[in-house]
């Protein structure tokens, strides 16, 4: 083959190489705009699992590589001078320079031509002339961006500033420092690269930046290569205590907001994107090296697999992206988490470092209990502290409080649609399925929406609460559920608005009845998608009339039994699309900004509050972000999360979306749980306000971390409980609890222990024993012999 590669960064040389190495009669040809010794950076950390591919492909220069590493297990978070250390993670940095230096060796020797201080040909002309021609040019690729309606990319400019720095302090570990100024909350990314030197990488937030005066050079136009030098003047200072007396090192440093690279093709025809051209994942999370070295080893691979250039690009594609983009999912969660890092300050320390380490829900309870035994029982001490509890147990079965209702566990069966109801009357189905999972340990099972209407019903297998036969019916629920557990229940309480008259689930999700159907109303004539009924716009009759249903549903709720009472105002039902500017276009005093649109479901709710006793908790479920443009976001679910606890919300139940089909969910593990974070540190937390976490958790490990990290009180989960309705007891027998929190019931006691699995008789070779009890330790500190003095 013919190879054209513009771009002689890591991901390009790496791939010329490979690709020499694989058929040395390719001619491969590089072009590189910079000289062969410019190189901007300091540091590159790789993974095991990096290094592993590196070491099968090309063994000389992983030979080279590992000469030169930095190896570490442990991370050191510093928390305004409170030092936690968590080992077990294993590390291997390099220095950048040191690393062009072996490829660009290792390409001289097989045979690749480069061009130093040469800008590529244009790509036409590229395309014409071989037979692929490799963009590995970096963010502001030129190759990407002369097609960009090929490629498709987005560009996302994030909130935070950073600087990449170095210092001659030579770290033992990867450190975090988070450090609380007279400007706000500004973190340290540092991490050894060998034994002369450290990366040191300073963010914060936009308006931290301004605030701390480092915008005095934002207008100034920097010479190539140089650096800021305020803003390195100014970082000496503000961390002196950090550095330890060590200097600060530049290399082009200046401020950066860091872009999100997304594209929705990765080649066109014998072209192909590689690196940031591709995509860029935030560096909190792994190196933009990191991922351009694994692009061009499957690259390399797929070419020599594959029989034509379409063939061998679109087996690429498809073998990176899903590993990209789980990657990014990672990143996002972590580069938010540090965009939003002053909402933490008044965190506990201890909780703030597990908070940090946890941020991009990758890294989770377990896995740093299975790599740090220490760290993890630390963590869970501290979780207990912070209850009272003189007792540590894992944290979702410490007890907890909505309100005056004290729950056993921090577990909740979250509210599903049965659709089994009969004329809104609760039937066997509903006494299982309820009544097992409170059984099963759940500390509260939630009912699934109850309708407070004939004409407020998702489809007609849905219960309600607009009879005493209902009544009747649902306190035969609750009465089984307190004779025969220790759970408590509730009540969810709402009304279908727009998305309503629609057929069981099973019969076609959200498509209108054909037959049997009846009226329905929503905030404006605006149907929930295509294809959808037309509500008729609400007029203030019809509030009234909504109102009084709700109250007397609440009236029934309480005969019938519920300990708690919860509103439904989420995914887009009647008063969640009066939240949402997606489904509320009223000119009335009731449509408009968000205080506007609030009056109704907080009409709706004040009402339910006054006819509910005091001794039952009233609380509210809402959509946090409407997953489509000009929706609710999380700075609408902040506000809305505020009025709901102005008005007596006991807690706050956070999902989000299905306002609309047009939404366009960031689905990934426990996805919903950052705006329930974010609702409890800035608004809930201090008015005493519990949180409840939904979406996506899974397994008691999420629910643990969840709870560990401070980000929810308590966490509901629903199609989990579907596949285990015992989940509860059997994440107690799973994590070794026995107490209170997880009660058996006295007929199952006898199955309270995992049962045994399949065991052998086989006896292993003695002195195998012996080895596999020498365990790698789990704190590795870099310790360069002779490491350099201050300064």
């Amino acid at each position: 083959m013919k190879i054209a590669i513009a771009g002689g960064g890591p991901g390009g040389l790496y791939f010329a190489a490979l690709m020499k190495q694989l058929h040395p009669a390719h001619d491969v040809t590089v072009w590189e705009r910079n000289a062969p010794d410019d190189t901007f950076g300091f540091g590159v950390v790789f993974s095991d699992e990096t290094l592993g591919g590196i070491e099968s492909a090309d063994t000389e220069i992983y030979r080279r590589m590992e000469s030169r590493f930095a190896r570490w297990t442990d991370i050191d978070v510093d928390v305004d001078g409170h030092t936690f250390t968590v080992g077990g993670q294993g590390f291997a940095a390099m220095s950048r320079k040191e690393l062009l230096q072996i490829l660009q060796q290792r390409a001289a020797q097989l045979g690749v031509t480069v061009h130093y201080r040469t800008a590529a040909p244009d790509v036409a002309a590229l395309r014409a002339t071989h037979d692929l021609v490799l963009a590995a040019d970096g963010l502001n690729s030129t190759i990407r961006s002369a097609a960009p309606e090929v490629f498709g990319p987005t560009l996302d400019r994030r909130h935070n500033k950073y600087i990449w720095l170095g210092t001659d302090l030579v770290f033992e570990a990867f450190q975090f420092f988070v450090k609380q100024t007279e400007w706000g909350t500004m973190q340290i990314h540092g991490y050894p690269y060998s034994d002369t030197g450290s990366t040191f990488i300073v963010e914060m937030h936009e308006d931290v930046w301004r605030r701390a005066g480092f915008d005095r050079t934002e207008d100034e136009v920097l010479a190539p290569g140089a650096s800021d030098e305020h803003a390195v003047e100014r970082i000496a200072e503000i961390f002196r205590d950090e550095l330890e007396g060590h200097q600060v090192l530049t290399n082009n440093s200046r401020w950066i907001t860091f872009h999100t690279v997304r594209n929705e093709r990765w080649h066109d025809g014998n072209v192909v994107l590689l690196g940031d051209a591709a995509h860029t994942a935030h560096f909190s999370i792994g190196s933009g090296t990191k991922l351009a070295m694994e692009d061009a080893l499957a690259l390399a691979a797929c070419l020599h697999e594959h029989a034509g250039v379409e063939e061998a690009l679109t087996a690429y594609e498809s073998e990176r992206r899903p590993v990209v983009e789980s990657t990014q999912r990672a990143a996002q969660a972590s580069l938010e988490w540090f965009e939003n890092i002053g909402m933490y300050a008044d965190q506990d320390p201890a909780q703030l470092v597990f908070n940090l380490l946890t941020r991009s829900r990758r890294i989770t309870f377990e896995n740093l209990k299975e790599r740090d035994e220490g760290f993890a029982a630390l963590m869970e001490a501290e979780f207990a502290r912070q209850q009272g509890s003189a007792e540590v147990v894992p944290a979702m079965f410490h007890p907890a409080r909505i309100g005056p209702l004290e729950l056993k566990n921090r577990v909740i069966l979250s509210p599903m649609d049965m659709y089994s109801a009969v004329d809104g009357l609760p039937g066997e189905l509903h006494l299982v399925h309820l009544g097992s999972k409170a059984l099963g340990g759940a500390g509260l099972v939630m009912t699934e929406m109850t309708c407070v209407s004939p004409e407020g019903r998702i489809t007609p297998g849905c219960p309600g609460l607009w009879t005493d036969e209902q009544r009747d019916a649902w306190a035969r629920v609750t009465g089984f559920v307190h004779s025969h557990s220790t759970a408590k229940i509730g009540l969810q309480l709402g009304h279908s608005g727009r998305k309503g008259s629609t057929r069981l689930m099973w019969e076609g999700m959200d498509e209108p009845l054909e037959e049997g159907n009846w009226p329905v109303i929503g905030p404006s004539a605006l149907p929930y998608g295509e294809g959808g009924h037309v509500p008729r716009e609400m007029t203030r009759g019809d509030m009234d009339t909504v109102v009084s249903d709700f109250v007397a549903a609440a009236r029934r709720g309480v005969e019938a039994g519920f300990d708690l009472v919860e509103v439904h105002a989420a995914h887009g039902y009647l008063l969640s699309s009066f939240l949402s500017p997606v489904s509320n276009r009223r000119t009335d005093e009731y449509g408009g900004d968000i205080t506007h649109r609030l009056r109704f479901p907080l009409e709706v709710f004040d009402a339910v509050r006054a006819a509910v006793p005091a001794t039952i908790p009233v609380t509210v479920r809402i959509s946090a972000t409407d997953w489509v443009p000009d929706g609710n976001t999380a700075d609408d679910a902040v506000e809305i999360a505020r009025a709901f606890i102005e008005h007596g919300a006991a807690a706050i139940d956070v999902s989000s979306g299905q306002v609309t089909k047009d939404e366009r969910p960031a689905f990934g593990r426990s996805y919903q749980t950052p705006f329930a974070d974010r609702i409890r540190h800035e608004v809930a937390a201090p008015a005493g306000v519990a949180v409840i976490a939904v979406g996506a958790i899974s397994s008691y490990d999420d629910v643990n971390s969840i709870l560990l990290a401070g980000r929810a009180d308590l966490c509901a989960l629903g199609r989990t409980h579907l596949y285990d309705p015992q989940w509860t007891l059997h994440a107690a027998a799973e994590q070794g609890y026995q107490g209170p929190a997880a009660d058996w019931p006295l007929p199952w006691q006898a199955g309270r222990r995992k049962p045994p699995t399949s065991r052998t008789d086989k006896v292993p070779p003695r002195l195998s024993l012996l080895r596999r009890g020498q365990v790698e330790p789990v704190h590795v500190r870099w310790k360069p012999a002779t490491p350099p003095l201050a300064g």
